[in-house]
């Protein structure tokens, strides 16, 4: 077995004008300060994190990396969620998410997908030149406007959805593997890789590509009433990322899954701070540790309700509080009584007799 590492922050939702959220060493000061060991940088911000210069200069890189070790942390992971959102974007979908791109990339598709796969590829080598292992990101959606069927989908659409997604991201993957980095995607409603069927279905396309890994968050489980525990059984051995974060689904007589067309404090499904919600993180962390799964456990707030620095400093204590230090010996060690072939026998009943 090995250790989860942890705890970390995820900074995308704390990002902000103000001090101490206004640039990246005084965040990591204030993350520190806090009970973090890491930090995943979102690169969607230059401001503080120039994913380009990260990819093209390995110097520029060192100093980021320098800049957090300084403060006492570890960087993770990076993010390219806006970005990959945009490698693949359904015409329905165009005006909502133009606002991820640069805005010389607005209203123009074509030119918006290119620029997304440069950043994924540019997201590749910064994360090489870091001395990272695994990256975060969205697999965008080709395919999600028609999850619910009706009409009934064409013959055929799911297929060539997939077939589609799948060309766009092979030669991602493909740099991603150069770099000797894993993509880990964040299976989440809103992308066709949005639960484990769909998930395999991609994975087809793309032959099985030893690079295309997963982020786990147990929240989206919860909102999609899928079994988180019997996830990480399936697919364990893909699991190369973990957000740690809560949620509560509490379905009426009024509403279920969908929502209701209701902000994030009125809906059935919505997520929690840290041990606010419904998700078992003690049956999470043994199943991860069972495993081997020896990453970063790292938070990410997403509270409907509770102020996100309140939620950042209870989040650091909880992580902490359910990564489990594994043992070097079994707990009935004291009664073992050695190796000896000759009594195995005896305790088997075989004695002189001949094997059979």
């Amino acid at each position: 077995m090995k250790q989860i590492k942890g705890p970390a922050i995820f900074l995308a939702q704390f990002l902000g004008d103000t001090p101490p959220f206004n640039n990246l060493e005084s965040i990591c000061r204030w993350a520190k300060s806090i009970g973090f060991e890491g930090v995943q940088l979102p690169t969607w911000n230059s401001h503080y994190f120039d994913l380009q210069k990260a990819a093209e200069s390995k110097g520029y890189a060192e100093d980021i990396k320098g800049l957090v070790d300084s403060q006492g942390l570890q960087i993770t992971e990076l993010s390219t969620h806006l970005q990959g959102q945009l490698v693949a974007v359904n015409p329905a979908y165009d005006q909502l998410f133009d606002g991820f791109a640069p805005e010389n990339y607005r209203n123009n598709p074509k030119a918006r997908t290119e620029w997304a796969v440069q950043q994924l590829k540019y997201a590749a080598k910064a994360s090489q030149n870091l001395g990272l292992t695994a990256h975060a990101t969205f697999s965008g959606a080709l395919l999600w406007h028609t999850v619910y069927p009706w009409p009934q989908r064409p013959a055929g659409l799911v297929e060539d959805g997939f077939t589609e997604l799948a060309n766009r991201w092979l030669p991602i993957l493909n740099a991603f593997d150069e770099a000797g980095v894993d993509v880990c995607y964040e299976i989440h409603p809103g992308e066709d890789l949005h639960d484990g069927i769909s998930y395999e279905m991609f994975l087809e396309k793309v032959n099985n590509h030893a690079r295309a890994c997963l982020l786990y968050d147990p929240s989206h489980f919860v909102l999609q009433c899928l079994d988180y525990l019997a996830y990480i059984d399936h697919y364990h051995e893909r699991i190369r990322m973990f957000h740690v974060k809560d949620a509560e689904f509490n379905p009426t007589g009024k509403q279920g899954v969908y929502g209701g067309y209701q902000g994030w404090v009125n809906r059935a499904g919505r997520f929690r701070s840290l041990g606010d919600g419904q998700v078992d993180f003690k049956s999470i962390f043994s199943k991860l540790t069972a495993y081997g799964f020896d990453g970063w456990a790292v938070m990410e707030w997403e509270c409907a309700l509770k102020h996100p620095e309140d939620g950042a400093v209870e989040g650091a204590a909880f992580i902490k509080d359910h990564i489990i230090r594994i043992t070097e010996k079994a707990f009935d060690d004291f009664a073992a009584s050695g190796i000896d072939k000759t009594l195995n026998k005896k305790i088997l009943g075989l004695g002189d007799t001949p094997a059979l």
